[in-house]
């Protein structure tokens, strides 16, 4: 493990410890969602401008093996911590524009102490667009939050619904590949295999995603049977991948994982819909 590594490392604990607190104060599930809503937001950002768009670098220094998956590695600190972590000490909290100002602040001071460090490369990003983004990622973090004690319905139920279900399809998607390398995805859209397998993973666990919260939605059906036609759904699309060689698989397990872990999560999952419609 290099030197990077503990400050990343580091980064994650404080974040970790002010998460514990917020969730402490909130005494709400609807904080949980929150952190969920917000870890997606910060994904769908970070897929377009970081996956998509080479915007940047993370080095932290956890892979030897893989500069790509070591540079996701980063960015799961920044995206699955640290913003949702600040978005949701605004919503708890209440902090208006003086608040988010701070927040804005201090996120942009790590990020330029990050690049002087070396711990984070600047492509054609600059620390001035993290600033213009977050003055309208937390305001929206704070309607959101609100907006959870209320009853939803319709399209902004499912939409809620997929901003809760999505990340955690996604981390458990692309993580193992990075640790162990168990699949690998080859659409050629990038000259870098762990860059392309990236690219090719977040819009795989979207559309899984989306899939569930379709099931979700239909009242009719009993939910094993929903459990099966999901796993089955994912065992045809993996075939299909083979097929035409747009997936390899690396180890015998892997097609039992990626079948099983959406349909487990659909199962688990399932209360949250009834949840959001309810509010509160």
């Amino acid at each position: 493990m290099s030197s990077n590594a503990y400050w990343y490392i580091g980064l994650s604990i404080v974040s970790l410890l002010v998460l514990t607190i917020a969730l402490a104060r909130a005494k709400s599930l609807r904080a949980v969602f929150h952190v969920f809503m917000m870890t997606q937001m910060a994904y769908l950002i970070e897929t377009v401008i970081y996956i998509f768009g080479s915007s940047y670098f993370y080095r932290p220094g956890f892979l030897k093996d893989s500069a790509y998956f070591d540079s996701n590695m980063g960015a799961l600190t920044s995206n699955m911590l640290v913003i949702p972590t600040a978005a949701l000490v605004i919503a708890v909290y209440r902090l208006r524009w003086k608040g988010i100002a701070v927040a804005i602040a201090l996120i942009g001071a790590i990020e330029w102490l990050w690049v002087e460090l070396g711990l984070y490369t600047l492509n054609w990003w600059r620390i001035e667009y993290t600033a213009i983004g977050l003055t309208m990622y937390f305001p929206f973090a704070r309607l959101v939050y609100d907006r959870l004690r209320r009853p939803a319905a319709g399209i902004l139920h499912s939409s809620l619904l997929f901003l809760v279900v999505a990340p955690i399809l996604g981390t458990l998607h692309i993580v193992p590949i990075m640790l162990v390398m168990n699949r690998s995805y080859d659409p050629g859209w990038f000259g870098d295999p762990p860059h392309d397998t990236t690219a090719f993973s977040s819009v795989y666990y979207v559309v899984m995603a989306l899939v569930i919260v379709t099931t979700m939605k239909i009242q009719r059906g009993h939910t094993w049977v929903k459990f099966l036609a999901i796993a089955s759904f994912i065992f045809i699309v993996t075939r299909v991948l083979l097929a035409t060689e747009l997936l390899r698989i690396h180890v015998w397990w892997d097609p039992w994982y990626y079948c099983l872990f959406p349909s487990t999560a659909y199962l688990l999952l399932k209360p949250v819909s009834a949840r959001l419609a309810r509010g509160g």
